[in-house]
């Protein structure tokens, strides 16, 4: 695999960075605004990292010379459906300051990546259009947005995100009707069940498994029912149960209280009944338990299932407070779909000769 010359924007704790390493990107430059994100990035990468507002370092991206791909997701509060989708929001804008990095470094491909809202969504048809324009203008002859869902590449949540794709002379893709997704094909494979992934971990308290989220679990006093026990709301608070036997929901980065997923632990590490199942399954059927105990093995995920959900390598370090780390996993590019990306860019990249 050709090792190719790469800059990491919005880098976060580094999740892209270590798909795209490991596809054969290797990070010359990044930058991240959060300090502690910032702290965490260079515990792990040798790479440079500067810590700031990245329009306060276009200037100096003079001195990059041929670079191979800008990467990066900008912040997403603006797009999501679970913000405000506000396209004032200042953080909205930061997607053409990645352009803005395009525009300067004059890359031979760029990858941004954001959430689903942003591709599917008509009230964003402008930015999208305003999107590929600008793409073109910089001489990107084949632009493309793809779709994808974690769960088909290996990593085990239901977590959609888009993927803004422009390639320099890519004349024959550019061309054919298959485009980038068919080069994805190859790498799709069956993410492990969260039963299986959090058993290599062990339970809450042994060697691997220590970071636990202490924040209280209480039912809902009028529960919001859904067909399966892991939609609607039977616990109070936005963190939502995960089943054992399938995927997490999409982390979110605002994990750290009463917003981080809940599993029962006798479930996944003992092979129990499920408690919430059987718990969902009375109140599907009409029933009202009343002075209901919860028993003490369902309990929210740890930092360390949060990392292994988001396919962070086993051995990768931390920085800041719990919190803090919650929400940089949170914020994090699963680093097995980012791997899946950046490989197939690679073999685009050789196709074409590039």
């Amino acid at each position: 695999m050709n090792s190719r010359k790469s800059i990491s924007l919005f880098t976060g704790a580094g999740g892209m960075d270590v798909g795209f390493s490991r596809a054969g990107f290797n990070v010359v430059w990044a930058n991240e605004i959060d300090t502690d994100a910032c702290e965490t990035y260079r515990l792990n990468h040798e790479g440079e990292i500067e810590c700031g507002d990245i329009r306060n370092f276009i200037e100096k991206l003079d001195s990059f010379k041929n670079i191979d791909l800008v990467f990066g997701g900008p912040p997403c509060q603006g797009f999501s459906v679970a913000g405000k989708m506000d396209p004032n929001d200042e953080r909205s804008k930061l997607i053409f300051s990645f352009m803005d990095v395009v525009e300067k470094v004059k890359p031979k491909a760029f990858i941004l990546e954001n959430v689903k809202a942003l591709a599917v969504l008509e009230k964003w048809a402008p930015v999208r259009n305003a999107l590929f324009s600008k793409a073109r203008s910089l001489g990107y002859d084949f632009t493309e947005l793809i779709l994808l869902n974690a769960t088909d590449y290996g990593v085990p949540q239901k977590r959609e995100r888009m993927f803004f794709i422009g390639i320099k002379n890519a004349n024959s893709i550019a061309k054919s009707m298959a485009g980038f997704s068919e080069y994805l094909k190859k790498y799709q494979k069956k993410a492990l069940p969260i039963r299986e992934l959090f058993g290599e971990l062990g339970p809450v308290g042994t060697e691997k498994n220590q970071r636990v989220c202490r924040a209280k679990i209480t039912l809902a006093r009028e529960p919001i029912l859904r067909r399966s026990a892991y939609a609607g709301m039977i616990f109070n608070g936005a963190g939502r149960p995960i089943d054992g036997d399938g995927y997490s929901n999409t982390l979110p980065a605002s994990m750290g209280g009463n917003r981080t997923p809940i599993i029962d632990e006798n479930q996944i590490f003992n092979g129990g009944e499920s408690w919430i199942e059987n718990y969902h399954g009375k109140l599907w059927a009409g029933e009202k338990p009343e002075d209901v105990t919860l028993p003490n093995y369902l309990r929210r995920i740890t930092v360390e299932e949060a990392a292994r959900i988001q396919t962070f390598p086993e051995d990768y370090k931390f920085a800041g407070k719990q919190n803090s780390i919650y929400s940089q996993i949170g914020n994090a590019v699963p680093c097995e779909l980012a791997y899946v990306v950046g490989a197939a860019l690679q073999d685009v990249l050789t196709s074409e000769g590039l």
